[in-house]
Parts: structure tokens; C-alpha cells; sequence
């Protein structure tokens, strides 16, 4: 059977099993932030962190305490690194070199999972493990805080609390992602996904040499890997190894682990909201945005310019034979269209159009669903701006939810949605100018610029995923990538959170005949616009000299 058939009969089963589950996990997930009530490891969590659960927090306090536990996981997650030769588990491998214990510390505390190293010889079993995959669940976790806290602002009335940071972080982590990625860790060991201390194991080749191949606790890390939507591999091939992502079936559980939560979160919003139509709006244009982003990748990779690529029927260079083109494009869509960054291809063989999909994925903000949290608050915040445009068009002072958008509430929003293209543009435009970027490169030209803008737009999104053309071991590199994924996570954090403290201040205005309505095809086709057209103005420029260049070469 060819990539399309199989392609789409995974596509009906992964779009049944979401449908199946986006209400009562949606429903779920906001009684786990709503409920007062404390699991009994909670409190004893609480107690021995000296934290008052019961107490909620202005925006101030929860911005500071979100910060707070960033940079401590980041100063941990660093040592570790440094002092991995002590450690047990470390197979020899010495202490991470600064520049990349930097990167990859920032990394993996941002829920980026950039990685400029090749995991299986660089790190042990000990850092994979204490140091890696704790920070998978815990990113991912203040991502759904924040977005979360953001929900309060607007459901909130006359108020300047917007919750407890540290009672949120903490039930993401034990309700929502600890036991479904122990369930998850399971079903892929089931399915052929391997799971060792064991750094490797020998096999004799068809030549009659023996080879060792290396493993890992790899499972229990691809889970939460891609629940949390981390993406880092605990393999360099990522998801393209056969240890990691066995065949069909491990693909389809990828898949939906990567969507379920981004997409499940917008039921979450409309029931904490009180109007579960202002979360279908949200999900509308996600995944109307996701299929578009789906059928123009599949297109570019099977209708390929190049005698050799016609010859073959489709571009497979960089594809696996077990995937094929229709689920590798796929793969591409869903984990640069959240904030996942995982591969079971080579981004770098794509096409020129090909390529172009998961860059613009990223550039749009990764909205479509986006990662665990940060899509849903991505996507408030552009609801705000549409709202905002809506209002100057008919000169009413724009609301949302029942909330006044005034000046406060406006800035908060454009700061957030300015802050991603601002570091990717300079962090891109800097490192394009350094003559020593061109040794870095394994292609010139329009390829080659896509190389550096992918890195920057994938660091700077919090993704992870890189076109792998581009060699990122130098200072220059492991810094300014280090930075733009700190600008790209905090910044717009920051924002979110003080514009939820503003929303939760305000008193709830009633609809009247001029409000504009929220919840139809309408206000989707406004958002979806300005999704859009904040990434068009933007990119236009970088992506004619890049990607579309190279398409139309």
C-alpha cells in the first residue's frame, strides 16, 4: 500500500481518538486547576517545600515564582552536566563543555529541547534521567500554569489573584502528565520501543563484524517527550530511530501524545471560560491551520522538482522507508506546528516548499495547536489583537470575554506576540552576517539562509527541531541560541501573566448590541487572519530569500 493510503487511514484513526477524548480530558484538566481540594502527596510536597497551597497569588508573585524555578532548574540542570564525570551511569563520558551545558540547560528548562550535542556519547544514563527528563515534565507543566493563570485574568472579577504557581506546576506534573506518560512508556515498550540501562548492545553485522549500537532508558523519555512537547531525543536520530519509534502503531501514539494536550486545552478554556463555544472557536482555527500546513507539505514532498526526485515518485532523501512521505510531512506539521521539535525525517531533505512548511509552522507563532500551554495562551493572545483590530475598524472600545481591552491589556499583548520575531530576525540577521557562518553551513544560497532562520525561529519558538545543516558547536552559536530561547520563552510569559493580572482586576462588563461576538465562523475567520498576517508582515521578506527562493529555483 503507498504513503497516501496508509497516511490518511492514520490521520482518521488519530482524528477519532482525539475527538474521543476532548471532552472528558478537556473537562478533566479544568477540574484538576479549579478544584480545592489537595491529593494527600501534594500536601506532603507542599509541606516539605514550606508552600501554602491554599494561598493564591497576584501576578507579581507568580511571574517571580515562575522565574524562580526556571533559573534554579537551569543552574541544576547545568551542574549536572558539569559534573557528569562523578556521576553514576556516565559510562566515562567527562564533564559537558560549558558553552553546550549552557545551551542544553537553558534548552531543556525552557521546553525547547534544542540540542547541539549527539546525546547517546556526550551524556549518561544519569543526566538523561535526573537531569533531562525531570525538566520534560516540569517545563511542560509552568507552560500549562501560565496558561491557566491567563484563563483566571479573564474569568476573574474585581480580583489581583491569579492563582498559586507552585500548587499549578505541581498538578500538571502528578494529574495530568506523570501518569499518563507512565502509561504511554508502557504501551511503547509493548510496541517494540527499547528500554536498558545497558549504554549498548552488540550485534553482528551481515559483513560478520560486530557493531554496538547504543541504547537507553529510552522510552520512559520519548513519553513525556512528546506529552510535554519537548521533542529532545535521548538518540540523535530522535524519532527517526527504530529504538525510539519503532513503526506505525509507536508513530500513531506519538502523534497523538503530541497533540492531545494543546488540543484538548482549548475544551479546558471554554469551561473554565463558562461558554464552551469560545474554546471551539480557538480549536477551529488550529486545526483549519494545522490540515492547511498538512496538505502543502505533502504536496511539496510529492511533487519535487529534480530529475532524481521524479524519478523516485517523491522526495525520500531523509525519510524513513517504514514512514514514508505522507507520514514524515505529517511528523513535521504537528511537531513544528506545537512546540514539540521531535523528527522522524531529516527537515534539511525536505523541498524547497517542503522545508518551508514547518518553518512557517514556527513563524506563526506555533499556534496551530502549539505546545502545552504556550499554544493556548499564544492563541488568547492573538484573539486579543484581533479584538483589538475588530474595534478600530468599528471605533468600539474592544472586549473579550467580558473584559475592557485598553491600553495596558493591548501592550501586554503586543509585547508578547513582538518578542519572538524580534530575536529571530536579529539572532538570524547577526549570525548571517559573521563571515565564520558560511564554515558552519553545508549549503550556500537560499538553502543555506533557511538553515540559520530555521535555527533561530526554532529556538526562538521554544521548538527544538533543527533543518541539521547547520553545525551550532561554536560560542557564538551555543550563546545567542541560549538567549533567543530565553527572550522567547520568558518575555511572552511575563506578558501573559501581566496581562492576566490586569484582566483579573477588571470588573466583567455585560454584552451589549454593539459588542462583537466571539464564539462564530466570524471571529475565527478574524483570528485566523491575524494569525496569518502578523507572520506575512513580518517574515515575508526572510522567506522570499530563503525557502521560496529555493522553491522557485
Amino acid at each position: 500500500m503507498s504513503s497516501l493510503p496508509v497516511g490518511l487511514v492514520q490521520v482518521g484513526l488519530l482524528v477519532l481518538a482525539l475527538v474521543a477524548v476532548h471532552r472528558p480530558f478537556g473537562d478533566y484538566m479544568a477540574r484538576v486547576y479549579t478544584s480545592d481540594e489537595h491529593w494527600r502527596v501534594e500536601r506532603a510536597l507542599y509541606r516539605v517545600v514550606r508552600i501554602d497551597g491554599d494561598s493564591p497569588q497576584r501576578w507579581t508573585t507568580y511571574a517571580a515564582g515562575v522565574l524562580g524555578f526556571s533559573f534554579v532548574s537551569i543552574v541544576l540542570l547545568y551542574l549536572l552536566q558539569r559534573l557528569q564525570h562523578l556521576l553514576p551511569l556516565s559510562f566515562g563520558r567527562g564533564p559537558v563543555e560549558p558553552a553546550t551545558a549552557f545551551n542544553t540547560a537553558v534548552s531543556f528548562a525552557t521546553n525547547t529541547n534544542w540540542q547541539s550535542y549527539v546525546p547517546e556519547s556526550v551524556l549518561g544514563h544519569t543526566v538523561q534521567m535526573t537531569g533531562l527528563t525531570v525538566q520534560n515534565f516540569v517545563s511542560a507543566a509552568v507552560g500549562m500554569a501560565v496558561a491557566v493563570a491567563l484563563v483566571r485574568g479573564f474569568t476573574g472579577t474585581a480580583t489581583d489573584r491569579i492563582g498559586n504557581v507552585w500548587v499549578d506546576i505541581t498538578r500538571g506534573v502528578t494529574r495530568i502528565l506523570l501518569p499518563i506518560s507512565l502509561v504511554a512508556a508502557v504501551v511503547l515498550v509493548a510496541l517494540g520501543g527499547a528500554m536498558s540501562l545497558a549504554s549498548g548492545i552488540e550485534v553482528t553485522g551481515v559483513d560478520g563484524h560486530t557493531y554496538t549500537i547504543a541504547t537507553a532508558p529510552i522510552a520512559s523519555q520519548e513519553a513525556i517527550k512528546e506529552l510535554g512537547t519537548n521533542g529532545g531525543g535521548i538518540l540523535n536520530a530522535n524519532s527517526a530511530h527504530p529504538f525510539s519509534n519503532p513503526g506505525g502503531w509507536s508513530n500513531f501514539l506519538q502523534l497523538f501524545l503530541i497533540l492531545v494536550i494543546p488540543l484538548c486545552l482549548t475544551r479546558t478554556f471554554g469551561t473554565m471560560a463558562g461558554d464552551r463555544r469560545q474554546g471551539y472557536v480557538l480549536l477551529s482555527v488550529m486545526v483549519s491551520i494545522l490540515l492547511l500546513m498538512t496538505g502543502a507539505a505533502w504536496w511539496a514532498e510529492t511533487h519535487p522538482n529534480g530529475p532524481a526526485t521524479l524519478a523516485a515518485g517523491g522526495a525520500m532523501e531523509g525519510k524513513e522507508a517504514r514512514f514514508g512521505i505522507f507520514l514524515s510531512a505529517l511528523y513535521a506539521v504537528v511537531t513544528t506546528g506545537t512546540s514539540t521539535g521531535a523528527v522522524n525525517s531529516m527537515h534539511d531533505s525536505f523541498t524547497g516548499l517542503g522545508g518551508a512548511v514547518p518553518l512557517l509552522n514556527m513563524l506563526l507563532g506555533e499556534v496551530a495547536p502549539g505546545g502545552v500551554g504556550a499554544g493556548l495562551y499564544g492563541m488568547l493572545m492573538l484573539a486579543v489583537i484581533a479584538v483589538f483590530l475588530a474595534g478600530l475598524m468599528v471605533g468600539r472600545t474592544p472586549e473579550y470575554l467580558g473584559k475592557k481591552l485598553g491600553r495596558r491589556e493591548i501592550t501586554a499583548a503586543a509585547v508578547s506576540i513582538l518578542a519572538m520575531p524580534t530575536v529571530v530576525l536579529l539572532g538570524a540577521g547577526t549570525a548571517l552576517a559573521l563571515p565564520g557562518t558560511l564554515d558552519a553551513l553545508n549549503n550556500s544560497g537560499a538553502h543555506g539562509l533557511s538553515e540559520v532562520l530555521y535555527a533561530y525561529a526554532s529556538t526562538g519558538n521554544n521548538n527544538g527541531s533543527a533543518f541539521a545543516g547547520l553545525t551550532v558547536t561554536s560560542d557564538f552559536f551555543q550563546s545567542t541560541l541560549g538567549v533567543a530561547m530565553l527572550v522567547g520563552r520568558f518575555v511572552p510569559i511575563l506578558a501573559v501573566l501581566a496581562l492576566a493580572g490586569a484582566l483579573a482586576r477588571q470588573q466583567r462588563v455585560p454584552a451589549t448590541a454593539g459588542t462583537l461576538p466571539t464564539t462564530g465562523p466570524l471571529f475565527a475567520g478574524l483570528l485566523g487572519g491575524t494569525v496569518v498576517l502578523v507572520a506575512a508582515l513580518t517574515f515575508l521578506p526572510a522567506l522570499a530569500l530563503g525557502p521560496i527562493a529555493e522553491a522557485l529555483a
